[in-house]
């Protein structure tokens, strides 16, 4: 983890004036085209959460800014940044993981089914080991949506937040809606666009 030196940053005034906020998170809702993940999870029996996830993420930790965290008025850009991803149990409640990023799918693959594992064996709704090197992300297979909130807790957060809806047909490819919100004093529209571009990219990019 590098610290950023906020005084000669390009970024410093926007940092100062969203970090003073109440609530610095902005969200926007973002539809992908992700009908090769599907087919690819169709023709080889995986999972389709695990094959866009790790497209996601792959293009997350492509983008400088969204690898940048705040703590106690610092900024620090993490290493490698990591999936925290709310996985369902049989009993329709869920439990918080901690999936730690490959490049490589099927190691990434494998972290993702650990987790699975340990939260469908126990009750416990956080991780073991946890972090700020990560996005917090949900999976709300059961309705597409064309806006959403996150819940605030009021403290200080600089995680970015990801929400990937049911998929739907449109012009004949499979869509999902993705809910993005990250906070502002770190991450820009800009590269919000950046993250789009790769991800989709790396969408399109599949065999």
């Amino acid at each position: 983890m590098k610290k950023i030196d906020i005084t000669s940053w390009n970024r410093k005034h926007h940092f100062n004036h969203f970090n003073a906020l109440a609530d610095p998170y902005f969200g926007v809702t973002i539809p992908f085209d992700v009908s090769l993940a599907y087919k690819k999870s169709k023709a080889s029996d995986l999972s389709f959460f695990a094959i866009y996830l790790h497209e996601c993420m792959k293009a997350i930790n492509a983008v400088e800014n969204f690898k940048y965290r705040i703590i106690e008025d610092e900024v620090f850009e993490c290493d490698v940044i990591h999936a925290s991803a709310a996985l369902l149990r049989a009993d329709n409640t869920f439990g918080f993981s901690f999936i730690n990023f490959s490049e490589d799918f099927n190691k990434f693959n494998t972290n993702i089914q650990n987790e699975k594992k340990r939260i469908n064996e126990s009750t416990a709704l956080y991780p073991p080991v946890n972090g700020l090197d990560c996005i917090h992300c949900s999976a709300l297979p059961w309705f597409s949506f064309t806006s959403q909130k996150e819940p605030f807790s009021g403290a200080k957060d600089s995680v970015p937040k990801f929400a990937f809806s049911k998929t739907y047909t449109q012009n004949d490819a499979l869509m999902m809606n993705i809910g993005i919100s990250v906070n502002h004093a770190l991450i820009d529209g800009y590269h919000v666009g950046q993250f789009a571009e790769l991800f989709q990219k790396n969408l399109n990019n599949l065999k």
